[in-house]
């Protein structure tokens, strides 16, 4: 009975021994599987946008790290995707790599001689990209970017940039969506499903980049009052029946004197008026708010207009103004300096915007557009889109590019 008893422990304790083995092996299979993966993943996020050298890097660097995909009996895999799950799920801006091979064991094949287990790691990296950028939204917490109900960014020539550091900093739902060539956010917690839901969409072809390192803050310098210039009080005075309903006006006024092509207005008010000419190549420079509303028809090219207070721009005016141009083809300047804490445009049943917007410390708000075509680039604290409203970007110079010129291991 001792020798049995002693025989049948020295088995077990054996084979414990031997599952130990086998086990401690696979867990440093296992670890040298993630090394692999996260080697593969980094070298074929280097060569991101050259799909050909990207599984040929990957393959590179795996074999490097122990895991081969030439050999002839139990070669390693290396398999690149767009990641399907977590924060990066759906964004080309990513890259996942998966590593895995048959891995003999030690101790098993005493049972089965094909003994073999498969071990396989995952891991995510952000490519290089260089995206102009057209849409640079600074607030720095909460949600910086809000689209639904219809609402629409298409951007596929640039990017939109959000300072903001929290989770729902961009959200889109209610058929609203974003197509551009990339979302650029400081937040690194920024979760797709979270946010994007409801049937809203943002474009697969969207580079989508969470955890920058450099906020938007373009440098642009707003206009000054030029020495010794005279700003009159709002000019619209109304119309009625006593002026048979013809309150056209034409800024600048006969009796109003620009200096280096500029207006000064205390305020700017059109709702009591038929009809609002800014003539070309004036900046009207408002030291108040400028609201519009009434329906009066407004226009103006090659104009731009620097606002100290707020902009309201409500429903039912119609509208075509645009900014001076530059280059060839002719890209849009800054429409609009404004400094105040709101800019809300409304869009009429016709009306056409065209000009950067410049409001760094405003909410910027843009509705019921259906009828309205807004070409223009942005810089606001946020941006709240809804109502049909949509924005067609074209990336002004001025507003720079978001580089992400090294690939970085992201999971």
């Amino acid at each position: 009975a001792t020798i049995f008893i002693a025989i049948f422990t020295a088995t077990v304790l054996f084979g414990f021994l031997a599952m130990a083995i086998d086990l401690q092996y696979l867990f440093h299979a296992k670890r040298m599987a993630q090394g692999a993966a996260d080697a593969a993943v980094v070298a074929a996020a280097e060569e991101f946008g050259n799909a050909g050298n990207e599984q040929a890097a990957a393959n590179a660097m795996a074999k490097l790290n122990g895991f081969d995909t030439t050999l002839a009996k139990n070669p390693a895999k290396v398999t690149l995707s767009t990641p399907s799950a977590g924060n990066y799920a759906g964004s080309a801006a990513y890259v996942q790599a998966t590593v895995s091979q048959p891995v003999s064991m030690f101790f098993l094949n005493a049972f089965n001689q094909k003994a073999t287990v498969t071990v396989s790691a995952r891991a995510v990296a952000s490519g290089g990209l260089s995206s102009p950028t057209c849409v640079c939204l600074e607030g720095t917490a909460g949600m910086d970017l809000s689209l639904s109900n219809s609402a629409q960014i298409n951007a596929t020539n640039c990017g939109i940039t959000i300072d903001s550091s929290s989770s729902n900093a961009v959200g889109v739902v209610g058929d609203a969506g974003i197509n551009a060539m990339s979302l650029g956010m400081v937040s690194s917690t920024w979760n797709y499903s979270s946010n994007v839901k409801n049937s809203g969409v943002i474009s697969p072809t969207t580079k989508i980049i969470s955890g920058i390192t450099s906020q938007c803050k373009p440098n642009i310098v707003a206009p000054v009052l030029p020495n010794g210039i005279t700003c009159y009080d709002n000019p619209i005075q109304g119309w009625n029946a006593a002026n048979n309903y013809t309150g056209i006006y034409t800024l600048p006024l006969a009796t109003e004197t620009p200096v280096n092509n500029t207006l000064c207005l205390n305020s700017l008010d059109t709702s009591h008026s038929a009809q609002v000419k800014f003539s070309p190549g004036y900046t009207y420079y408002v030291k108040g708010d400028f609201t519009e509303a009434g329906g009066a028809p407004v226009s103006g090219s090659g104009v731009t207009f620097y606002v100290g207070g707020n902009v309201n721009i409500s429903n039912g005016a119609s509208n075509n103004l645009s900014a001076p141009t530059v280059g060839s083809p002719a890209v849009p300047k800054t429409l609009f300096y404004a400094m105040g804490n709101t800019v809300t445009i409304q869009g009429g049943t016709s009306s056409a915007f065209s000009g950067l917007v410049y409001a760094p410390n405003a909410a910027v708000t843009l509705s019921n557009g259906s009828g309205t075509s807004l070409n223009m680039d942005l810089v606001a604290k946020t941006l709240t889109m809804t109502g049909n409203a949509k924005l067609q970007s074209y990336a002004s110079p001025d507003l720079g590019t978001l580089n992400i010129s090294v690939a970085k291991l992201t999971e």
